[in-house]
């Protein structure tokens, strides 16, 4: 925990040192790939914007059912409104001038893949502790946790997908609709539509908490100490640790967080044509590490990610954004004077750790995405699948609390709020 009023300068330096290194690396994937660079330093803006605001896809569930709170919450509703509005946007705009529309490989088949593997990761994220995402983010915060549940969720993606491509081909799965909103709706209709459904949900938010604080079951979102604006002072020149403190460790908002991700969303999909995504460059790690232990796969629902692999991990892009998540991240920390490794678990939150892993692994390949790909990227791109991702999700996300409620040293609701040192 740093010191109020002292910068801790071996971890800005690491974090320096950290920063270089990228720039470096940067430079020589821009030689095997030109995207590659876009992707790592995209995921480095990611990890450092998750960390900052302490946002989380899970804690939108997590923190509002266990304190009442619902300030994540919102958060995420006007992050996917941004998204929706900047996507309509991107999308009319290529269709007018006749390209490619970026994003529309997010809108997938609604069907018992999908129902099925999102109330798995629902269940999954609540007992790991943190979503795809917040995963990374958080083994980029020292989280040792994180890893045992990055590893589990690895190797939990990769049996899904020929389980999906057998659920896919057989009568039930074949039972289901793939609807892209401005389809049926025009762009303005599937925006209103949009929007009408996300300020619903707000409003339950809003009525929710009301009922919970009536109820006296309401906890009120605090800060740690070093966290927090510093109080004012004589010390107000601009190179002093009032301005070191307000641009590297002062926690953001969920809301400025929010903004901030929707921004880097839009973005993603300019810059790339594809819309944000995480789980599939899991499956691609896992591949790559059993292949080298000699294990062969030949199912056709592992083509794609074989090849893949064949064509080298620098050359995966999704990876690397990945890669470039956990970087961010432990530079956001680093920066902070806050980085350390956390041990803080049992031997029993290991078991469900990797139970965690496994439900999310499993479940973000079975249904073709976790709580971005298929959720955030499914709804921020007009997927009616997103929209039933979501409530299997929510419905997976309630068991998982309910189960395993108290059975787990899991991280505190907030997203994730360190204990004081």
């Amino acid at each position: 925990m740093p010191s109020q009023g002292k910068i801790n300068k071996t971890q800005s330096i690491i974090a320096l040192v950290m920063l270089a290194a990228i720039g470096i690396f940067g430079a020589y994937l821009s030689k095997i790939n030109s995207q590659s660079t876009l992707f790592l330093i995209t995921g480095v803006a990611l990890g450092y914007i998750l960390t900052r605001s302490r946002f989380g896809f899970a804690g939108g569930i997590k923190r509002i059912y266990i304190t009442g709170e619902g300030s994540l919450s919102k958060a995420l509703l006007v992050m996917f409104s941004i998204s929706i509005v900047a996507s309509a946007a991107i999308h009319w705009n290529a269709a007018a001038n006749g390209a490619a529309i970026p994003g529309v490989s997010s809108v997938h088949f609604f069907n018992i893949s999908t129902i099925l593997g999102g109330f798995l990761f629902g269940i999954g994220m609540m007992i790991a502790g943190g979503c795809a995402s917040g995963t990374l983010s958080d083994l980029g915060e020292g989280a040792v946790r994180a890893a045992i549940v990055l590893i589990f969720f690895i190797f939990g993606s990769i049996p899904a997908l020929p389980v999906k491509a057998i659920m896919d081909n057989s009568a039930i799965g074949k039972i289901g609709i793939k609807v892209y909103l401005p389809d049926v709706m025009g762009y303005v209709g599937a925006v209103l539509f949009s929007l009408v459904l996300l300020g619903g949900l707000y409003v339950v938010v809003r009525k929710y908490e009301e009922f919970r604080k009536n109820e006296g079951f309401y906890e009120e979102m605090v800060y740690e100490s070093v966290e927090r604006p510093l109080s004012r002072g004589k010390d107000t020149h601009f190179l002093s640790y009032r301005t070191y403190h307000k641009l590297f460790i002062e926690r953001w908002s969920f809301l400025k967080g929010g903004i901030l991700l929707a921004i880097m969303f839009a973005f993603i999909q300019i810059s790339t044509g594809h819309s944000w995504g995480v789980t599939a460059g899991f499956t691609n790690w896992g591949v790559a590490l059993l292949q080298n232990l000699g294990v062969k796969f030949t199912s056709p629902a592992l083509a794609t990610t074989v090849k893949t692999v064949s064509n080298g991990l620098l050359k995966d892009t999704v990876g690397l954004r990945n890669l470039g998540v956990i970087l961010g991240a432990a530079i956001a920390f680093l920066f902070a004077g806050r980085f350390k490794f956390d041990f803080d678990f049992s031997f029993k939150d290991v078991c469900i750790y990797a139970l965690g892993g496994l439900f999310m692994g499993f479940g973000a390949r079975l249904s073709g995405g976790c709580n971005i790909g298929a959720l955030y990227s499914g709804i921020g791109n007009f997927s009616l699948a997103g929209w039933g991702y979501l409530i299997s999700l929510f419905l997976g996300g309630v068991i998982g609390l309910k189960v395993f409620a108290g059975k787990v040293n899991t991280v505190p609701p907030n997203r994730y709020e360190r204990k004081q040192a």
